[in-house]
């Protein structure tokens, strides 16, 4: 038996259904912050919006003194595909007959959004007069460019000389159970596309052209090979991976003139990416290549290998669950490389991951109340003196 009935539910499942009804793929908000946003001003926040181009951004803040927890996420989605394919409407919410909430966005991460605000409206309840200042940064540009969203708001910020201490970010960290992954880092991405130049020709005529798909498969499979760095023991060694390969024009008989390959570094915080540069360009030039490169930084490696945030994260899961997380730095890039830039001790936490951009996305309904649980240690454990003291 399922439902598509909030009512009835508790608040973090009911604002939940709220944010999953609005289709807001990227990068379109479809009212989500709106709805944020008033239940954050209830609670005495100081919001402000900070629309880039087509972003809608905001930054909102609750006390006036001590370090700034902020609390970073996305209400854009990605598209929900073939809506046919769905076993239920990808932006129709409901709880299926096996407690699970259904829709798009419900593991990434608007479930996440959710058990973050009720957990900050528990613990202000509980603590109107706390220590410490809580901090909301929330973009519809997070599964896009990623261009006006947390990285221009990042940018505002560091003008202002905002202070920010300690960041929590909702992103799907778990594995199998909330908090049994956390993400204390994240590796750097580093794009490039590569052409290389030949001369086109007759396929019978070799001599009078220059193919470059012959030309280019050496120094590509000595890139493949290259051994860029060992890791170290939150990273693991840095890693070449070829995404897209072009050249041709259709023909059998024709050689090409151009070969275009498309590859991507993630590496650790054990190399720059000005070294991987460097290092790639002089091996294209070792195999006496034509071409022209161009590079695309997606983010630079970060790390917050211990400090008050690690600290409060670990008790906080400890508290709740009666387990310790396991820290990893594994998966993709997220908007923790912008807010990391700040100085910011970074976590990841959020979901288990398993169904995030599939078809039929859905989270266990009381994945989502243990987080908010866990949220709401965290906040005891860094802001509660006594919490911290225990």
């Amino acid at each position: 038996m399922s439902t598509t009935d909030p009512a009835g539910l508790s608040p973090t499942l009911r604002l939940a259904f709220e944010l999953i009804r609005r289709p807001s793929v990227t990068p379109d908000d479809e009212g989500c912050q709106a709805v944020l946003i008033e239940r954050l001003e209830a609670l005495d926040f100081q919001v402000e919006r900070l629309p880039f181009g087509d972003v809608d951004n905001f930054w909102a803040v609750r006390g006036h003194h001590g370090p700034v927890l902020a609390f970073a996420g996305h209400t854009d989605v990605v598209p929900s595909g073939p809506e046919n394919a769905w076993e239920h409407p990808p932006f129709a919410p409901c709880i299926d007959a096996d407690r699970m909430l259904c829709g798009r966005g419900a593991a990434d991460m608007k479930g996440s959004l959710a058990a973050m605000v009720t957990a900050v409206e528990r613990f202000v309840a509980a603590h109107p007069d706390h220590d410490g200042r809580i901090a909301f940064l929330i973009t519809s540009d997070e599964e896009g460019p990623a261009i006006d969203g947390t990285r221009a708001v990042v940018e505002q910020l560091r003008e202002r000389h905002e202070r920010l201490d300690y960041c929590l970010v909702g992103e799907p960290s778990s594995t199998a159970r909330p908090g049994d992954v956390i993400k204390n880092g994240r590796r750097g991405s580093l794009g490039g596309t590569l052409r290389v130049k030949g001369i086109q020709g007759h396929v019978a005529y070799p001599h009078l052209a220059q193919n470059p798909i012959h030309q280019a498969m050496p120094a590509l499979d000595a890139l493949a090979r290259e051994r860029w760095d060992g890791g170290n023991d939150f990273f693991p060694a840095t890693s070449f991976q070829l995404s897209g390969l072009r050249a041709g024009t259709g023909a059998t008989n024709v050689i090409p003139g151009e070969l275009e390959a498309i590859f991507n570094f993630r590496f650790s915080t054990e190399i720059a990416q000005e070294t991987l540069r460097a290092r790639t360009e002089a091996l294209l030039d070792a195999h006496g290549l034509t071409y022209e490169l161009d590079w695309a930084l997606n983010g630079n490696p970060f790390l917050t290998a211990e400090g008050a945030l690690v600290d409060a994260t670990v008790k906080g899961i400890a508290a709740v669950t009666g387990e310790r997380p396991r820290l990893s730095t594994s998966g993709g890039t997220s908007d923790g490389r912008f807010i990391a830039t700040l100085g910011a001790q970074v976590v990841e936490l959020g979901p288990p991951n398993a169904t995030i951009h599939k078809i039929n996305e859905r989270v266990r309904v009381a994945d989502l109340e243990t987080l908010k649980d866990i949220y709401t240690a965290i906040l005891e454990a860094l802001f509660v003196p006594d919490q911290a003291a225990e």
